[in-house]
């Protein structure tokens, strides 16, 4: 089942369910997507689709930090609800070990030696891994990889 379809199915459930939280989620992910379906003046392919997925989870968890830290216990909990509520939608995660080895593998591919390589390196590995692993994450990786 297609991303599209699995958050129409789900958005019809938490409106029964009068599930605020979880309504209030998977409309604002619906959103998001068919704004970039207007944007594009085309549907989406999945991985433009797992683009914006990744997008929005990384902003709940920029968010949960800041809320953190200004001591707003209440907004932080709502942002997290959110955040597992989208993270239903993201495919299995990737294991540490499996990004390490993809790494490895495109910088065997590509001959990438230094820091300098590490753009060639991410242009490569992001369509791989994006929605299936932290990218700021893989990226840490790669420059420690790089620079050994």
């Amino acid at each position: 089942m297609d991303v599209n379809a699995k958050v129409n199915e789900q958005m019809v459930a938490a409106a029964k369910a009068k599930d605020k939280i979880r309504l209030s989620a998977i409309r604002m992910l619906k959103t998001a997507l068919h704004n970039k379906e207007i944007d594009l003046m085309r549907p989406l392919h999945e991985t433009e689709t797992m683009q914006i997925l990744s997008g929005l989870v990384k902003q709940r968890k920029d968010s949960i930090e800041q809320f953190a830290k200004g001591g707003r216990q209440d907004l932080v909990e709502k942002e997290e609800a959110e955040l597992k509520i989208l993270q239903e939608f993201l495919p299995q995660q990737m294991s540490d070990d499996d990004v390490e080895a993809l790494i490895r593998k495109i910088i065997a591919d590509l001959g990438a030696t230094s820091g300098k390589d590490m753009g060639k390196v991410m242009k490569v590995l992001m369509p791989q891994i994006t929605g299936k692993a932290d990218g700021k994450a893989a990226g840490e990786k790669v420059k420690a990889l790089l620079s050994q």
